[in-house]
């Protein structure tokens, strides 16, 4: 063991998550990476026991070549998981875009889509007030697409009732 090296990682736990952030804060500013936003921490929780083995032989070995190779093995094993991912998150916003325009029916859709994609978590009145469409329209955009399976409700509107249910009169 290499002396005053006890382990990779400073921290008791272990976990390495400073050590992951900053290789790949490096290879973004390398310009290996176009951004800062690369998630290596799956392949690492699926291949534990190897991640751990690995990375506690350095201190023992000094043979750094073994956890670069294995960390340069996950990276490129990450990176076609988050290539499908993305792929898959394109392919449904396309298949949302007909949707979106079949329901909607207005020249508000991909307006409507975006917000949605941009917050897929939203309260009427964020919908309503920060997607750029007229009230009107986004009022009736928030009443059609729980109807048609796009959203769902996850939590009721709480408050007083201020509006007039068009069904009643």
């Amino acid at each position: 063991m290499t002396p005053g090296i006890k382990a990779l990682h400073p921290f008791k736990d272990g976990n390495g998550r400073i050590g992951r952030i900053l290789i790949i804060l490096m290879l973004w500013r390398s310009g290996t990476f176009s951004a800062p936003h690369f998630y290596v921490s799956g392949y690492f929780e699926e291949n534990k026991d190897e991640y751990i083995d690995t990375i506690r032989r350095v201190p023992e070995s000094g043979n750094w070549d073994e956890w670069c190779s294995f960390f340069l093995v996950a990276i490129e094993q990450q990176a076609i998981r988050n290539l499908t991912i993305a792929e898959n998150i394109r392919a449904l916003y396309e298949e949302m875009k007909q949707k979106f325009s079949e329901i909607l029916s207005s020249k508000w859709n991909v307006v409507a889509l975006d917000f949605v994609f941009t917050n897929p978590v939203f309260r009427n009145n964020k919908f309503t007030s920060n997607s750029g469409i007229p009230s009107a329209t986004a009022a009736r955009s928030t009443r059609a697409m729980p109807d048609n399976n796009i959203i769902i409700t996850i939590e009721e509107a709480s408050g007083r009732f201020v509006g007039i249910d068009s069904e009643l009169h």
